[in-house]
C-alpha cells in the first residue's frame, strides 16, 4: 500500500505545480489528523467503597470509565470525567458533578496528606460519611498526585475555566483546537465477592479462659470512602498496639502461680468492626447460642473494648448502662479514676452514658454488641462521641498517633486492670502505686513498631482475607506471648447476606492526549474550503491564460 502511495506522490511532483499544491497538502493533513493519540500518563486509582450492609447499598456502583476530562469549573460536566484536587474539594462541587450526570469523579490527593491545612482536612473528614452513605452510580476515584497528573489537571483547568469568558465563536474555536485528555480505566465492571470471610483472633487457654476482660476491638480499619487508602492509624491501629502490649505484660504476670490473679483473661481481635461489628456478633452467637460451647456460659466480670487511644489528653469510658456499685465493672471505673488522678493528672477522665438505640442500623460502639446480650461491657476511647470523623477517614494516617500518649494510655489501662484483678483497692494500696515498672514497664518502642507496621498497609475488610499476611503476623505475635490462638471466620449467609463486598477497588487509569471530535469536523470544513478556493483560483488562472494567449495571437497576426 505504501509503495502505491509513493508512486502517486512521485507522479504528482512530476506534474504541474498547482496540482501538487492542491492535492498533496490536503492529503498530508488528512493522513496526519487521525493519528492515534499517545498515552499521556498511566497511574493507579482507588475506587470508592462499594458494599451492601443489611440490604442497604453504600458507595459507588460503577467501576468503568472512558470519557473526556473536565474540571468542575467547566459549564458542562455531563458524561465528563471531573477531576479536582483535594485542596479545592467541596461538597457543593461534588454535588454539582452528580447533578449534571458526570461520567466519573477523580479526586487528586497530595503526596503528604498530613501536611494539608487542618481546615481542609476537617472539612473532608466530615464529608466522607455523606459521600459513602449516598448510593452513587458514577465511579468515584482517588489518585495520588505526581508531576504528570498535576500537569494534566492544570491543562484541563485552563481549558475549562477559559471558556466562560469567551464569545461563542471563540469557544467553538478553542474547543476545536485545544488538547484534551481521555480518561480510561483498564479494569472490568465490579462484581460481588463470593464466600468472603471476615477473620477474628481469639487468645485463651486452660489457664485464662474468660472471666475478667475481653479486649475486643476492630483491628481491621474503618470502611472509609476508599478502602485501599484506609490505614486506620488511630482507629484502630492504636487499639491493636495497646492490646498486644497488654497481652505481653499480663502474660508475664500470669507465668508464675504466685502472681496469677483470681481472674482469667481473654484477648479478642475482632474483624469487620466498622461493618456493624460482624466479627463480634458472630463470635457471641457461636459462644452463647450453642449448648456445646461454654466459653461465655460462666460469669463474665466485664468486657473492655479499646478504640482510638493514640492521641489526646482525655479518656472516656463509654457505657450503655452505668455499673452498679460493688460490681467488677464499677471497680474498674474507680481504678481508672484513681490511676489517672494520682499518676497522670494532665489526663481528663470521664464516663459517658449512652443507651443502645436498637432502631439505628449501625451500633455506636462495639461494647453495645455485648450489652445487647446482657454482658457488662464498655469502650475506652479518647473520643467523646462515636460520630466524630476521626473514626472513619482516610486522613487517619500515621502522624495522627502520638506514641508517647499511646504509651501513657496503655500504662493507665494496665495499672487499672492490675489493681482490679489483684483487688488492691480493698487491700488499701495507694493510688500512686505502680505495678508495671522496670522490666515490666510499657515498651514505647514496641508500640511504635506495631503502629508503623499496621499503618504501612491498608486493612479494609475486603482486603484482609484469611490468607493475609496481616492475619498471620498478628497470630504469630499473639502466640509468642499467649497460648491457643484461634481463628474465627464470618461468612455472609448466601440466602440473606448481612454484608456483601465488591471487587475492582484498585485499578490502573490511562490519560490519553486527544483532540475533540469537533476538531475533525472543523478540519474537514477547512479542507473543503481550501479545495474550493483552489478550484476557483485555477478556473480564473486558466481564463487569464486563455485571454493572454488570444491577445498574443492577435498581436502577431
Amino acid at each position: 500500500m505504501f509503495e502505491e502511495a509513493s508512486e502517486v506522490f512521485d507522479n504528482m511532483f512530476k506534474s504541474s505545480f498547482p496540482l501538487t499544491f492542491i492535492v498533496f497538502i490536503p492529503a498530508v493533513l488528512i493522513l496526519v489528523s487521525p493519528l492515534p493519540a499517545e498515552a499521556a500518563h498511566e497511574f493507579t486509582v482507588y475506587r470508592m467503597q462499594q458494599y451492601d450492609l443489611q440490604g442497604q447499598p453504600y458507595g459507588t456502583r460503577n467501576a468503568i470509565l472512558n470519557t473526556e476530562a473536565r474540571t468542575v469549573e467547566a459549564e458542562v460536566l455531563s458524561r465528563r470525567c471531573v477531576i479536582m484536587r483535594l485542596a479545592d474539594f467541596s461538597y457543593d462541587k461534588y454535588q454539582k458533578a452528580l447533578r449534571q450526570s458526570a461520567g466519573a469523579v477523580v479526586i487528586i490527593l497530595p503526596k503528604n496528606m498530613s501536611a494539608m491545612p487542618q481546615d481542609i482536612v476537617q472539612q473532608f473528614m466530615e464529608l466522607e460519611p455523606e459521600m459513602l452513605a449516598t448510593e452513587t452510580i458514577i465511579p468515584v476515584y482517588f489518585a495520588m498526585e505526581d508531576d504528570e497528573l498535576l500537569s494534566i489537571y492544570t491543562q484541563t483547568l485552563t481549558s475549562s475555566s477559559s471558556q466562560g469568558s469567551l464569545s461563542a465563536a471563540e469557544v467553538l474555536l478553542h474547543t476545536a483546537t485545544a488538547n484534551g485528555f481521555q480518561m480510561v480505566t483498564s479494569g472490568a465492571q465490579s462484581k460481588a465477592i463470593s464466600d468472603w470471610a471476615i477473620t477474628s483472633l481469639e487468645v485463651s487457654d486452660d489457664m485464662r479462659t474468660i472471666l475478667l476482660m475481653d479486649d475486643s476491638f476492630s483491628w481491621q480499619s474503618s470502611p472509609f470512602c476508599f478502602s485501599w487508602l484506609s490505614y486506620g492509624a488511630d482507629s484502630n491501629g492504636s487499639g491493636v498496639s495497646m492490646l498486644l502490649e497488654l497481652a505481653r505484660l499480663f502474660s508475664k504476670l500470669y507465668t508464675y502461680k504466685r502472681t496469677h490473679a483470681g481472674f482469667n483473661l481473654l484477648f479478642f481481635l475482632s474483624g469487620g468492626g466498622k461493618f456493624n461489628y460482624q466479627g463480634t456478633k458472630r463470635w457471641l452467637e457461636d459462644n452463647l447460642d450453642h449448648t456445646d460451647s461454654s466459653l461465655l456460659q460462666d460469669n463474665v466480670a466485664f468486657v473492655l473494648c479499646l478504640d482510638t487511644l493514640g492521641n489526646g489528653d482525655s479518656l472516656h469510658l463509654h457505657v450503655s448502662k452505668p455499673p452498679k456499685e460493688g460490681s467488677p465493672q464499677y471497680y474498674l471505673l474507680k481504678e481508672l479514676e484513681t490511676v489517672v488522678s494520682s499518676q497522670y493528672p494532665e489526663v481528663k477522665f470521664s464516663m459517658i452514658h449512652k443507651k443502645i438505640n436498637l432502631a439505628d442500623d449501625m451500633l455506636a460502639w462495639e461494647h453495645e454488641r455485648f450489652g445487647i446480650r446482657r454482658l457488662p461491657a464498655f469502650t475506652l476511647s479518647h473520643l467523646p462521641s462515636h460520630r466524630l470523623a476521626q473514626r472513619s477517614s482516610i486522613m487517619d494516617v500515621r502522624p495522627h498517633v502520638d506514641v508517647k500518649k499511646l504509651s501513657r494510655n496503655t500504662k493507665v489501662v494496665a495499672e487499672a486492670l492490675a489493681r482490679v484483678i489483684y483487688n488492691l483497692t480493698e487491700k488499701g494500696a495507694p493510688g500512686d502505686l505502680q505495678i508495671f515498672t522496670e522490666q515490666m514497664q510499657v515498651q514505647e518502642e514496641h508500640l511504635s513498631a506495631v503502629v508503623d507496621w499496621l499503618t504501612a498497609q491498608p486493612r479494609a475488610a475486603q482486603l484482609v482475607d484469611k490468607d493475609s499476611s496481616v492475619v498471620s503476623t498478628l497470630e504469630y505475635h499473639l502466640a509468642h506471648y499467649l497460648k491457643d490462638v484461634k481463628r474465627h471466620y464470618v461468612k455472609a449467609d448466601k440466602r440473606d447476606p448481612e454484608f456483601v463486598f465488591y471487587d475492582q477497588l484498585k485499578q490502573t487509569m490511562n490519560a490519553y492526549r486527544v483532540k475533540p471530535a469537533i476538531f475533525d469536523l472543523l478540519l474537514a470544513v477547512c479542507i473543503a474550503a481550501y479545495l474550493g478556493m483552489m478550484y476557483l483560483a485555477i478556473q480564473v488562472w486558466c481564463g487569464l491564460l486563455v485571454l493572454y494567449f488570444k491577445s498574443v495571437f492577435y498581436i502577431f497576426l
